[in-house]
């Protein structure tokens, strides 16, 4: 042990030795909090490569005195605005939801046991760890050994083991024994402080749908370049028209090319989606897990805390022949069961039905590659544990424990072995434990949990595959499984996989959706063999034998009040501890990742049409048609407020890889049309630049109502299939426009010069018939990629690697 701190293996610090280490700062407390800071997340919303663009356009178009075109400058503060009140609502919710979520470790204090916060730690507090505890703070072992699991700080995923003197770091966590170890590195010196911040980062790292999004926004930075520069040159030079009005006619043409709504759209839907989970007490530890959630096609869980509840009741406790046990062996259970240190549900269920006094001897921790607990004494050691581990495979109590397993009981088997018991080491696997000559038969009861069906049938309507998988018996399992599904359910014991080639266990994996007696490293394996078939796997679990599987799934879920080490390592927790919140979950990823492909076509499809606009008119050397104002009021009612209403509107379809391929399918025709047939139009009622500046603003007047009708259109399609509130959201966009177009003040306020009728005629009966172009386009392609969609899904069924 270190030199004397003021603390003992018995007693620990006192409560003033306590306060005096807070008030010196020597408490477990960290210098950050969830993610971004307040400033950052200003600065960050505030200082963006499109607010930057807006910025110097709008001081340009000021600087000619026309204020009213400047009006698009207001993006600025909108945008800014939303993004951070989104933000910092996102992060308020994760910090709430993350004090619940993290550890309270228990100290020695006063020479009591208290349960504390983690941040309530003060160096030289004497901690005691259990398995799946998680170390929240370093130092070193005082009293007993450790297995801990160092992987999320070297990689390595064999456990290490720990003796008297010996360093924890924090960021581990113990996968079997107790004991003590005193605090020594606090808050920031701690490694817990780095590994906090990784897992709670804001941020959309490693995301598919903002790789994407970022491809194309890449792309139209290259368009930009060169169309602005000839926008620029021709509108000064070549478009006839004074410095005024060719300076108004640049800022009109480059504005609109700039998709200043997207990133933040996307954003708001992820903020959103973390305020909304935070409602269902589902705590996000990273922002892409939204993301992944909305992919996730197949979801391997554990029985019991999934499918049943973490309360056991005992059933009794049976002879060989399925009788009642004799009286001595039923107090030797209780007695087993009072020794441990290091109790579990099992145990406690246990405990209750059999009070009685503690054995003398040394513990046993129960390990989940071997599957057995124990206290060894004097002269022999009593154990409990699985029976198809602990019995002989042909022998009358494996067939007795098979009929009750098959009853949905949970079995277990006891007994005592004679002499000195060798525990298996930490490469041990099943095959390494004992048998028992004379056991007795442990029966506890588990309760369904009541939303087990109706969350088991929501994944089957959804085609997502369930695969259950657990540390019991198969048969048992099954036999559980059968009350909560209607699923056909094909059973299998792990241990029949471990000499499989890989072809053959892949095999196994895809064919059953029960496995029993699985081991820590078979449940990693079997996310590996999901991952080889295309699969996007959710993991659920409480336990520290789940924490590989976790760590290798595309989303790991932990339940709140699992073990420390699977909340740390899991992207999403479900603090209420139901299985049945997975369904809103799911949802909830769903509706956020197929609103941003919505409003991701709206917005490139604005874009793509500027594009065209601005090329053809500076190719051609006239004016462009439209004042900025213009263009700002375009965005109003035909992208701005709707993309914001349908981002956070319903939707339960599954994403499909392909995004950027599929946006572009639709906003890429779409804003080719409306490009070339509103300068097409242009072309033709253009009065020349050295017509007066009436006829210019009216002809303009009539390319605008043109394009608004197709925008509107576009929308239309976007926003199918078309439901109540999506009518009344096109119809008030459509009154929108008829106000701004017909009340003469706010016609006059934005420079709209509907005066010539006929033109506005033409103009209305060009946007239409754009329309009418678009929808059959629009039906064409959508023809053609259902006819190439089922042809490769009809190849891939062919597929013998399928």
């Amino acid at each position: 042990m270190a030199e004397n701190t003021g603390t003992t293996e018995l007693t620990g610090l006192t409560s003033a030795e306590v306060e005096q280490r807070v008030s010196d700062g020597r408490a477990n407390v960290t210098g950050h909090g969830t993610g971004r800071s307040v400033l950052q997340i200003i600065r960050a919303n505030v200082f963006t490569r499109v607010n930057a663009i807006l910025g110097v356009l709008a001081v340009i178009v000021l600087s000619t005195g026309s204020v009213i075109n400047a009006a698009f400058g207001l993006l600025i503060i909108a945008n800014s605005a939303i993004g951070i009140i989104q933000e910092l609502r996102a992060k308020k919710t994760l910090d709430n939801l993350k004090i619940v979520g993290e550890t309270q470790p228990t100290v020695i204090r006063d020479g009591e046991k208290l349960t504390v916060h983690q941040s309530e730690v003060v160096v030289d507090d004497l901690i005691v760890l259990k398995s799946g505890d998680e170390i929240v703070v370093d130092g070193p072992v005082l009293d007993g050994e450790f297995s801990v699991d160092e992987s999320q700080l070297t990689g390595e995923a064999d456990p290490v083991h720990k003796e008297d003197g010996e360093e924890l770091r924090s960021g581990s966590f113990v996968t079997s024994g107790h004991g003590i170890y005193r605090a020594e590195h606090v808050g920031d010196d701690a490694y817990a402080a780095r590994l906090a911040r990784q897992a709670s980062e804001f941020s959309l790292t490693d995301s598919v749908l903002m790789s994407g999004i970022n491809s194309i926004l890449k792309v139209i930075t290259w368009l930009l370049i060169p169309t602005g520069v000839l926008t620029i040159w021709t509108q000064l030079v070549r478009s006839g028209t004074d410095v005024k009005e060719s300076i108004l006619s640049m800022a009109a043409a480059i504005v609109p090319m700039v998709p200043e709504g997207l990133v933040l759209m996307t954003s708001i839907a992820f903020a959103a989606g973390v305020i909304r989970l935070g409602q269902y007490k589902a705590l996000v530890n990273e922002l892409v897990a939204i993301e992944g959630l909305a992919r996730v096609n197949t979801v391997c869980t554990d029985k019991t805390g999934t499918l049943t509840t973490n309360e056991m009741e005992l059933d009794g406790v049976h002879a060989v022949d399925g009788s009642d046990a004799p009286d001595a062996l039923r107090e030797a259970l209780g007695r087993l069961v009072a020794t441990q240190e290091d109790r579990n549900d099992t145990s406690e269920a246990i405990g209750t039905a059999i009070p009685a006094d503690p054995l003398t001897g040394t513990e046993i921790p129960f390990n989940s590659r071997y599957k057995f607990s124990g206290v060894q004494t004097g002269d022999a050691a009593w154990i409990l544990g699985a029976p198809d581990v602990l019995l002989a495979p042909d022998g009358e109590a494996a067939a007795t424990a098979k009929e009750l397993g098959d009853a949905g009981l949970r079995v277990l088997a006891f007994g005592k072995v004679p002499g000195q018991l060798t525990v298996p080491g930490e490469d041990a696997t099943m095959a390494d434990a004992p048998t028992l000559d004379e056991p007795a038969l442990v029966t506890l009861r588990q309760q369904l949990r009541p939303d087990a069906r109706e969350t088991l049938d929501f994944f089957a309507e959804q085609d997502v595959d369930l695969k259950i998988i657990s540390g019991d018996n198969p048969d048992s399992v099954k036999a559980v499984a059968a009350g909560a599904t209607d699923r056909e359910l094909v059973a299998v014991d792990a241990r029949e996989l471990d000499d499989l080639s890989e072809a053959d266990f892949d095999a196994e994996i895809a064919r059953a959706n029960v496995f029993g007696r699985v081991s820590p490293e078979q449940k990693q394996q079997m996310v590996e063999s999901l991952h080889r078939a295309d699969r996007t796997v959710a993991m659920t679990g409480d336990g520290v034998n789940d924490v590989l599987a976790l760590k290798k799934a595309d989303i790991g879920v932990a339940m709140g009040s699992g073990s420390a080490a699977t909340r740390s390592v899991a992207q999403l927790v479900l603090l209420t501890n139901r299985f049945s919140a997975m369904p809103k979950v799911v949802a909830e990823g769903r509706r956020v990742i197929g609103n941003i492909e919505r409003v991701a076509n709206l917005f490139l499809t604005k874009t793509v049409y500027s594009v065209v606009l601005a090329l053809v008119v500076g190719i051609l050397g006239i004016s462009f048609p439209f004042q900025p104002i213009h263009v700002t009021i375009t965005g109003w009612f035909t992208i701005g407020i709707p993309a914001f209403i349908l981002s956070l509107a319903p939707n339960t379809e599954r994403p499909r890889d392909g995004f950027v391929r599929r946006v572009l399918s639709l906003a890429l025709p779409s804003g080719l049309l409306i490009g070339g047939i509103a300068v097409g139009m242009w072309i033709v009622v253009y009065p020349g630049g050295d017509a007066p500046q009436l006829e210019r603003d009216q002809a303009g007047t009539a390319v605008l109502l043109a394009l608004i009708i197709m925008g509107l259109w576009v929308l239309g399609i976007v926003a199918r299939p078309l439901n109540w509130w999506k009518v009344l959201l096109l119809c008030g966009c459509v009154i929108g426009y008829l106000v701004i177009f017909t009340v003469p003040f706010l016609r006059e306020l934005v420079l709209l010069e509907p005066g010539d009728a006929s033109l506005m005629v033409t103009g209305a009966v060009v946007g239409v018939c754009g329309a009418a172009v678009i929808e059959v386009v629009h039906r064409v392609l959508s023809r053609v990629r259902k006819a190439k969609a089922e042809a490769d899904e009809q190849d891939t069924e062919k597929s013998p690697a399928k």
